[in-house]
């Protein structure tokens, strides 16, 4: 039958990316489609079916060689059973993924979500080659994040494990509201969305800093306004690493990893964002759980998510 792969799906809400990756995790090639999310989840799930024939078509594969599928998707879902139980980004309620594409396809099919399998990919074939117990964290919008533990993903009793952005970190005084319901999440200030708001919040006390002079604040702006010395801007990206490496320090006596990943936009930001969170960590970490332990940045990029996905039959 020749050499066997597995094809990666990274379901977006406007884009579908479908990869094929040998068993070590290469990536060999990909493909992207429109998501279709507009007519309903059966238009969406047969828009996967076709784009993994057609990229297993124009490949020097046969679907006979492709071994599994996997897909990560946002959302909350049970996972044994490949079941969306709600996806506010694709507007799905009760969808049974895995048995639409197993018929559909006639493979395995395994589905998780997204935080989870870029932290599956990065573990396989990124930032966390090599390495068994590592946990990664994803900034952008929000916070989110995956734990591998002992090669595996782990999910916990009803997937909850990995949620990292909504430990409940910042104190009451300092606390606003999360979009999950609860105050004072990781989120509200580690991600780009909360350091545009304390930049925002800033600029509206009269704080003198450059970022005054920026119609609508992106978290670029406040790391590239930080790197010139605004000292506005310096406060918020510290505040920002503060609370990240204080979470890492939990993290570190729960399940002790090896290596904390850190991918997703911000962390585009480079030595500026690692150098504050290495030194807070290390300020805040328990000594005989901080020792051996490094932070990168992941280095998959998008390509993390289809390389997860791929690797859901092989290290789930």
């Amino acid at each position: 039958m020749g050499e066997q792969v597995y094809l990666g799906v990274d379901l977006g809400g406007t884009t579908i990316k479908v990869g094929i990756c040998d068993v070590e995790g290469n990536l060999l090639t990909t493909y992207e489609g429109p998501t279709g999310t507009e007519h309903g989840a059966d238009v969406v799930l047969e828009n996967i079916a076709q784009y993994a024939r057609k990229i297993v078509s124009e490949s020097a594969y046969t679907w006979e060689q492709v071994a599994g599928i996997g897909a990560g998707i946002a959302g909350f879902m049970d996972i044994p059973e490949g079941f969306i139980k709600l996806s506010p980004n694709l507007g799905w309620r009760n969808v049974p993924v895995k048995k639409i594409l197993e018929e559909k396809l006639g493979k395995p099919v395994k589905i998780d979500n997204d935080a989870n399998v870029a932290a599956l990919g990065e573990a396989w074939a990124g930032a966390g080659k090599g390495i068994s117990n590592l946990v990664c964290y994803t900034l952008g919008t929000g916070v989110g994040g995956g734990l591998i533990i002992r090669d595996r993903i782990y999910q916990g009793f009803s997937g909850m494990a990995g949620e990292l952005g909504h430990i409940p970190l910042v104190p009451d005084l300092e606390a606003i509201d999360c979009g999950c319901g609860k105050k004072g999440c990781l989120e509200t200030v580690s991600s780009a969305t909360g350091i545009i708001r304390m930049a925002k919040e800033a600029v509206e006390r009269g704080e003198h800093t450059s970022l005054a002079l920026v119609e609508h604040i992106m978290a670029k702006d406040v790391f590239d306004a930080a790197k010139t010395g605004d000292e506005t801007a310096l406060r918020i990206i510290n505040r920002a690493a503060l609370y990240l490496a204080k979470s890492m320090a939990v993290v570190s006596v729960i399940v002790n990893p090896q290596r904390f990943v850190v991918g997703g936009g911000v962390s585009k930001a480079g030595d500026i964002l690692f150098d504050a969170i290495r030194k807070y960590y290390y300020e805040c970490a328990q000594e005989t759980a901080q020792e051996g332990v490094d932070i990168v940045p992941a280095i998959l990029g998008n390509d993390a998510g289809i390389v997860g996905a791929a690797g859901l039959n092989l290290r789930s």
